[in-house]
């Protein structure tokens, strides 16, 4: 079997579940309980929460622990956007968004917000030009993705911080959920910052929506008081200390790994570029981990059945997405929407081996000889 869908999930560390395993059974109270037992509980949570904050260098922010991105975005988009509707109800996004963030922001429409959509350029970075435009004194506000989970465009968050930051009314939110062990970016100048362990090698079922201290949001999902007023819920605690653990370790060694994966995404890169009918829609800002492309003519969902046969398996589209739709971040990027019509995702991992590299390179060849030529 070859996996080649790390972006879609990743298997679960072996320290991770181990870690899970042993604070659900240390403790075994409510962090929310009164008693001795809950108040230790809590404190426990407190500590996996400031290691988190820590290892992600957010020091000046606030965990709010989520069932995962998804609730994480649709916490941050709705619950920033209804907070502070009486500033303005304008809003601004991206093409690159995941449709956990453009769900919400169609949620919002409804109600009569406006939403805008910056362009991007042929390298997948939205226009800081068009943005200036977009942006107005009832902007309330931006949701930017940092790294795109169809072509692995990484995002100039600096730059887009620093242009937000002469509109007070405007909070940043970052979908960093493909960011964590792809790349070093910056997050400390977001406000909203939402992200889910599965896919660095954590567990499923969880995910936080870190906030910076002074941000306030309406509650999206009621029900009594919890160790935060914005999310109800009795808090998981064998979660946090996974989603800690797998972060620890998904940053251990973090440039080697970086090369590792490189030289893989070098190699597929390489080799795909000799086939006339293939396009690369990754960009020079893409991380290495997902490499994107399109099959001209091919129908990759067909593509993707017959390598699959061999057990290899990746994706044409962010899974949850619905097959044979035009991927919206690489018709973003390529404006052509022939290549958004055809695309396959490679998702590398530095668990991946060369020799599976090298087993799905023949592979490749022998279906596209079969679809293609």
């Amino acid at each position: 079997m070859i996996y080649l869908d790390y972006t879609a999930n990743t298997p679960v560390h072996e320290e991770v579940l181990s870690a899970f395993n042993d604070i659900s059974r240390r403790y075994i109270a409510n962090p929310n309980a009164a008693h001795r037992l809950g108040k230790d509980a809590l404190g426990c949570l407190n500590d996996y929460s400031q290691k988190i904050l820590a290892l992600l260098e957010l020091e000046n922010h606030t965990v709010i622990y989520t069932s995962g991105a998804t609730e994480a975005n649709n916490l941050a988009v709705k619950g920033a956007a209804h907070q502070y509707k009486n500033k303005g109800m304008h809003v601004i996004s991206t093409y690159l968004e995941h449709a956990s963030v453009n769900g919400p922001l169609a949620a919002l429409q409804s109600e009569g917000f406006e939403i805008d959509y910056v362009e991007s350029d042929a390298d997948g970075l939205i226009s800081l030009e068009h943005l200036s435009t977009l942006l107005r004194r009832d902007t309330i506000l931006a949701s930017v993705c940092c790294v795109d989970s169809e072509s692995g465009v990484t995002q100039q968050l600096d730059r887009i911080s620093k242009l937000l930051s002469g509109y007070p009314n405007c909070r940043l939110h970052v979908d960093a959920t493909q960011t964590i062990g792809k790349t070093k970016a910056v997050l400390d100048s977001a406000d909203l910052i939402s992200l889910s362990p599965h896919k660095f090698y954590g567990l499923n079922g969880c995910g936080a929506l870190i906030i910076k201290a002074d941000v306030m949001l309406e509650v999206q999902m009621h029900g009594g008081i919890s160790t935060t007023p914005f999310r109800s819920g009795t808090p998981a605690l064998g979660l946090a200390a996974g989603t800690a653990k797998a972060l620890e370790l998904v940053l251990t060694d973090f440039d080697d790994k970086l090369e590792y994966v490189g030289a893989l995404n070098k190699k597929i890169r390489s080799r795909l570029k000799e086939y006339l009918r293939v396009r690369i829609n990754s960009t020079v800002y893409s991380v290495p981990h997902i490499l994107n492309i399109s099959i001209m003519g091919v129908n990759t969902e067909t593509f993707k059945a017959e390598l699959e046969k061999d057990e290899i398996y990746l994706s044409t589209r962010s899974a949850c997405c619905a097959p044979n739709t035009v991927s919206r971040p690489i018709y973003a990027i390529t404006k052509d929407k022939k290549r958004a019509t055809s695309t396959l995702r490679i998702s590398l991992s530095p668990l991946t081996t060369q020799q599976e590299i090298d087993l799905f390179l023949t592979r490749f060849d022998a279906c596209y000889k079969k679809f293609a030529v």
